[in-house]
């Protein structure tokens, strides 16, 4: 992790009022959390500052109001359990952004007090990264820590505008975050290996151009590894393909050959004539699909192959799924080279990096989600950092030095 990117460990926070951005947009129902991740995730780094005497202000956004007040919306609504997380008080403040009415009640705050802010996207100037706004939310304290790497992606008021009026920090959550991803592409141990899946190759091209040239190994699933056979002349008959993509595959092919990136495809594939659970289905060499039929998995000739590759890496990025895995019994390839990566992992053997919404809920699925070095949550800002561009709410960070 850069030396530039301050943490929590070099600033005495004690009786000052410090803003930190969580991320608490998180799933609910009839007003219930129905999965508190993002809360738990967000605990640590508050309970920390309140504990060390801060006033803790949160802030974080919930949903799409487009700029305007929405009652369903509000993070009164999240208020018991970040409670529950925290174990401890937590005060909801009825904000007014525009008014500024709600500094009294921040006012009267003593350390040790954890408030939480009504969602921040009820102002239009969050999401425009509006000056005057990111004004008004730094008004509200004395320092700044962003421990919401998951929107870091954004150039938003509470992620990067407030960033540069204010002493600005990396939370707990940030810093492992952001150490993690350092491990597995910045500097990591090589050999280092990357599966890549999912269903397009377009909405990963930035991905894939980046990747072959910093990983030694390039496992290639999912659907987009359809587009890549179909590349090479060979017929997948009705699976998922982008045949307009031919041209792109094939420079990334030639990037990743001048770079010394060895690109792993299926050489035999999990093949049905319909998408449906349980349908009838065989195993086929990959040169061999039926024109009628479509490739909704690996093989387990390339489930042994991808295994014994995984044994030679020291590090492992994963993004992407290599099949259907929501679909019985299509996760067969999935499943099993998580599992076979996990217990790498557990042998110390592999440092294992995933992230990316279907990566999560596919390690989840196959019960090893705990099993990896680190699983990040983090969805968009992740795929951005898999592309190398810069996230605007870290470097914010970086160049802070108010």
């Amino acid at each position: 992790m850069s030396s530039a990117l301050r943490v929590l460990d070099d600033i005495d926070v004690a009786g000052k009022r410090v803003v930190v951005r969580a991320d608490l947009n998180v799933p609910m129902r009839d007003g219930k959390v129905t999965d508190d991740m993002r809360v738990r995730h967000a605990a640590a780094t508050l309970a920390e500052l309140a504990d060390k005497k801060a006033i803790v202000i949160v802030l974080s956004h919930f949903e799409r109001p487009c700029g305007k007040v929405v009652p369903d919306y509000s993070l009164a609504a999240l208020q018991p359990a970040l409670e529950k997380s925290l174990q401890r008080n937590v005060w909801f403040v009825e904000t007014d952004w525009r008014s500024g009415a709600h500094q009294a009640v921040l006012a009267n705050a003593s350390p040790g007090d954890i408030l939480l802010m009504e969602n921040t996207r009820f102002h239009p100037g969050e999401e425009d990264n509006d000056p005057a706004f990111s004004r008004t939310l730094a008004d509200l304290g004395d320092i700044f820590v962003n421990d919401a790497f998951s929107v870091s992606h954004r150039a938003h008021a509470s992620t990067e505008g407030i960033a540069h009026l204010l002493p600005s920090f990396a939370g707990r959550g940030m810093e492992a975050e952001l150490v993690a991803l350092d491990r597995a592409l910045g500097e990591p141990v090589r050999p280092v290996g990357a599966v890549v899946g999912g269903a397009k190759v377009s909405t990963k091209i930035p991905v894939l151009e980046n990747l072959v040239s910093r990983v030694d190994e390039l496992i290639i699933g999912g659907g987009m590894a359809n587009t890549f056979l179909h590349a090479k002349g060979i017929n997948v008959g009705r699976s998922l393909c982008e045949p307009d993509f031919k041209e792109t595959v094939e420079r990334i092919l030639r990037r990743a050959a001048a770079h010394h990136c060895n690109i792993i495809l299926p050489c035999d594939v999990i093949v049905a004539k319909e998408f449906a659970p349980n349908a009838r289905h065989s195993v086929v060499d990959v040169r061999s699909v039926p024109s009628d039929a479509m490739i909704l998995d690996i093989g387990p000739e390339s489930v042994a192959d991808i295994m014994e590759q995984f044994g030679d890496l020291k590090t492992l990025l994963w993004n992407g799924p290599v099949g259907a895995f929501e679909t019985e019994p299509f996760g067969h390839g999935t499943f099993a080279l998580a599992k076979c990566a996990a217990r790498l992992t557990q042998a110390g053997k592999l440092l294992t990096v995933a992230g990316g919404g279907d990566t999560v809920a596919a390690l989840s699925a196959a019960g090893v989600q705990n099993d990896f070095s680190y699983v990040s949550t983090a969805g968009g800002a992740f795929l951005e950092w898999l592309e190398g561009r810069g996230l605007p709410g870290v470097d914010a960070l970086k160049m802070s030095h108010a």
